[in-house]
């Protein structure tokens, strides 16, 4: 998680990319709200042009005047706004991981679960205003089961890796998802797979060998490892699959494209993802509310912040392009090493922070290089 806990920020991105509502053309003009607009340059005027100078802030005022305008106020926008809301969101997933760890005697699958209550909670209100209905468009409904499934999915078996292997390793190997994004892109979207995407898949699967240190590379005998190494080898596949999970979901957005509003992707996941957990932990005999009043704060908390960490996540989406969020999203590394070390007792081995280099590397790269693709065919379609 982290990216994008269990595909979450696949959501966020979906909701960066719809189609803003249209307004009538008096409030679109910014009449009566104080915005000045643009308005014919002078030479317009000089070369004797006549087109109508006209702005909703001057009432029919001509030209030079609408910038005197009584009242008129220019807005400007807080540059960097964008990335520090991805900031934020970054420190309430990091901060909502550390609590994971914290609490005791519970399944992930159990936290996964009242996860999903609090999302369903939130999301349903959200269903009745833009009146989207609970089901989708038909011709979507399977690919939105889908992205429910693999969605919960990456969540679960990401709650899973925090609680079975250190928490800054649980979350760099998530930060390989993107990888698996291209390559899978290339795969059932026919999208383009370059020597890049290459070279940036093996900078991923060097980072996750630095991070694992499987026995039959590193000797039997692993310095500087938490635990029981069984554990954390289930938890580091646990991580990856989570990732992959990730990167599927990516994949299915991609593929639905605009055309299903991103509080259905969310309802989905969140539905499909209580339902597989209540079945789990039925089979498995492990539903139980935590017999500690830390644990429940704890994982009441855990749903607050990681709705919060989703809200801001789609804010920054909305007000800043794709490539930088993903960039400042490695920011969950970060917070993940500082609260590791502050409130585990735990410092990272040179291996973890070697690997966490390769990982980020390979993310940000394939970001900045998507990024570059996007810009440079917006700049085409100008032309």
């Amino acid at each position: 998680m982290v990216l994008c806990q269990g595909g979450e920020a696949a959501a966020a991105v979906s909701a960066a990319g719809e189609k803003e509502p249209e307004v009538p053309l008096s409030q679109e003009d910014g009449a009566g709200l104080g915005q000045p607009q643009l308005c014919p340059e002078p030479a317009v005027e000089e070369a004797g042009v006549e087109e109508p100078r006209v702005c909703g802030p001057c009432s029919g005022l001509s030209w030079p005047c609408c910038r005197k305008a009584p009242g008129a106020k220019k807005v400007t926008s807080c540059p960097g706004v964008g990335l520090f809301y991805t900031v934020l969101s970054a420190f309430l997933f990091s901060v909502a991981s550390l609590f994971l760890k914290k609490i005791e005697d519970m399944h992930a699958v159990e936290v996964s679960a009242f996860r999903c209550i609090f999302q369903m909670a939130f999301v349903l209100p959200g269903l009745i205003y833009y009146k989207t209905g609970f089901l989708g468009p038909k011709g979507k409904r399977i690919f939105l089961f889908f992205r429910g499934f693999f969605g919960s999915s990456a969540m679960v078996l990401l709650y899973y890796a925090f609680q079975s292997m250190p928490l800054a390793d649980a979350t760099v190997l998530t930060f390989s998802s993107p990888v698996f994004t291209s390559l899978l892109a290339w795969i059932f979207l026919k999208e383009k797979y370059s020597i890049w995407d290459l070279l940036f898949t093996l900078f991923a699967i060097a980072g996750v060998v630095l991070i694992a240190r499987p026995p039959f590379l590193f000797g039997s005998k692993i310095a500087g490892i938490e635990g029981n190494y069984t554990d954390r080898l289930k938890g580091t596949i646990a991580a990856i699959t989570s990732a992959f999970s990730t990167s599927l979901t990516f994949v299915i957005l991609r593929k639905v494209g605009k055309s299903v509003h991103y509080f259905l992707s969310i309802w989905y996941y969140s539905v499909i993802g209580f339902t597989g957990c209540a079945i789990t932990l039925f089979l498995m005999n492990e539903w139980s509310l935590p017999y500690c009043g830390k644990d429940r704060v704890l994982l009441v908390s855990i749903g607050i912040l990681g709705l919060g960490g989703q809200i801001f996540l789609t804010k920054a989406l909305q007000k800043e392009k794709a490539g930088p969020v993903a960039i400042m999203k490695t920011m969950d590394v970060v917070f993940a090493f500082i609260l590791q070390i502050l409130f585990l007792n735990r410092l990272p081995t040179w291996w973890t922070v070697g690997g966490a280099l390769c990982v980020i590397a390979s993310s940000s790269g394939t970001a900045i290089r998507k990024w570059h693709q996007s810009s440079k065919k917006a700049k085409q379609n100008e032309i």
